[in-house]
């Protein structure tokens, strides 16, 4: 009898790490931009050889600087859908810390034939300073990154006419912008970048010692309207993303064996 309940149990053990498997499986055929979830990414643990298979396999029409090439391909790695699409990563001094756009005379071609621009900033004015991109942390560089692959991400699904509307909306809307660009931490979110978002969120706050980031255009502005996910939002998010919630109960289950 006693021989029967530990088969019994070991039988239910092995379906349930089976179910666990599954429902990842799942998730990941559902939705395919989700990868998996790394908590926390270090530039050591890349070595030369993992990252020649990530440039041979996410580097293709890519323009990378090299000195932000391991942190750019981890983040490109998230986005599949963006393999083959033209991007070019620029290093310039210019206000914003980070920007995501395409060419402009990319507009009037197919959304998937357009050329992408990503710029990093390299200097800023002394208030913005410390959340340059060479200021960041490396994970939050990846999480960053992966906001502004999120835009680009996004750009895909939109033809001339919502791009010109995005332009009205960005140069007389900032409570759009608001929503557009909190749209664009979810998608960062829902492509697996969550943890590296959190910690790109909570770098920003720490660093300007502001509670609220609406963007470089908005900081000398007071206010309490969440345009960037605040890092209390991220992590609640985190706690009911499905994605987030398997990753975890996968890894307690592999722990406990």
């Amino acid at each position: 009898m006693h021989h029967s309940k530990l088969i019994v149990l070991l039988i239910m053990k092995i379906k349930l790490k089976s179910a666990i498997i599954l429902g990842i499986l799942c998730l990941f055929s559902i939705n395919s931009s989700a990868q998996e979830i790394v908590k926390q990414f270090t530039q050591e643990s890349y070595s030369i050889h993992k990252l020649q298979d990530l440039k041979k396999e996410f580097g293709t029409n890519k323009i990378i600087p090299a000195v932000y090439e391991t942190q750019i391909l981890i983040a490109l790695s998230y986005f599949p859908e963006l393999k083959n699409t033209t991007i070019e990563f620029r290093i310039k001094k210019t206000n914003t810390p980070l920007s995501s756009r395409p060419n402009l005379l990319g507009l009037l071609q197919s959304s998937k034939k357009r050329k992408y621009i990503i710029t990093i900033s390299e200097a800023s004015n002394s208030k913005l300073e410390p959340i340059l991109l060479k200021n960041l942390n490396f994970n939050a560089q990846i999480g960053v990154l992966g906001h502004e692959l999120s835009h680009t991400s996004d750009y895909m699904n939109k033809g001339f006419g919502k791009m010109t509307n995005l332009l009205w909306i960005q140069i007389f809307s900032k409570k759009q912008v608001d929503k557009f660009e909190t749209r664009t931490d979810h998608i960062c979110i829902n492509h697996g970048l969550g943890y590296q978002l959190l910690d790109w969120s909570s770098t920003v706050r720490k660093n300007l010692n502001i509670e609220y980031w609406r963007g470089a255009d908005n900081l000398q502005y007071m206010t309490k309207k969440e345009r960037y996910l605040n890092p209390e939002t991220i992590t609640n998010i985190l706690k009911t993303n499905p994605l987030y919630k398997l990753s975890e109960i996968y890894n307690a289950s592999s722990e406990k064996n």
